[in-house]
């Protein structure tokens, strides 16, 4: 089997992860609680209190799992690397995908930046093919634009070839 790819993320994207993962949650937990809450209020009932304190109970579990024990694996196991002749991405915790991308088949590559990433300058780049899009998350912003415009000069090559 072949080795791992030799590049990994920001150690910033991280708290990304966590910042992202934290929102999400709390507005399923919004979604969730409140109206078992509003419930509560208009007729308390025994299982409308149980209902939320299991519902509060699986939010703290998954605020420690995802943003504790998650992040760190998951920055393990994120990697890339760029060869003259392909883009491999490696990541996955449970399921690990492994994509090797030639250059013969990109159609587009771009840098992508949201609120919460330009925050802590970090941008994403993504790379398309006719069979979809591949991201690396959390590179830097002068690393990221380094990677796209090579992507991309290099899948310019790989089309003068054919």
């Amino acid at each position: 089997m072949r080795d791992l790819p030799a590049n990994q993320l920001n150690p910033k994207i991280k708290n990304v992860w966590r910042i992202n993962d934290a929102i999400w949650l709390t507005v399923v937990f919004i979604c969730c609680f409140v109206p078992f809450a509003i419930a509560a209020a208009v007729e308390p009932a025994g299982w409308i209190t149980i209902t939320l304190i299991a519902i509060a109970v699986v939010y703290l579990a998954c605020l420690i799992i995802w943003l504790i024990v998650l992040p760190p694996i998951r920055f393990v196991r994120w990697r890339y690397e760029l060869s003259n002749d392909y883009l491999d991405i490696a990541r996955g915790i449970i399921w690990r995908k492994r994509f090797i991308i030639p250059f013969i088949r990109v159609q587009n590559t771009d840098t992508r930046q949201g609120p919460i990433l330009r925050a802590f300058g970090l941008s994403s780049v993504t790379v398309a093919t006719a069979a979809g899009e591949h991201e690396i998350p959390g590179l830097d912003v002068e690393t990221a634009d380094q990677l796209r415009d090579k992507a991309a000069e290099l899948a310019r090559l790989a089309q003068e070839d054919v």
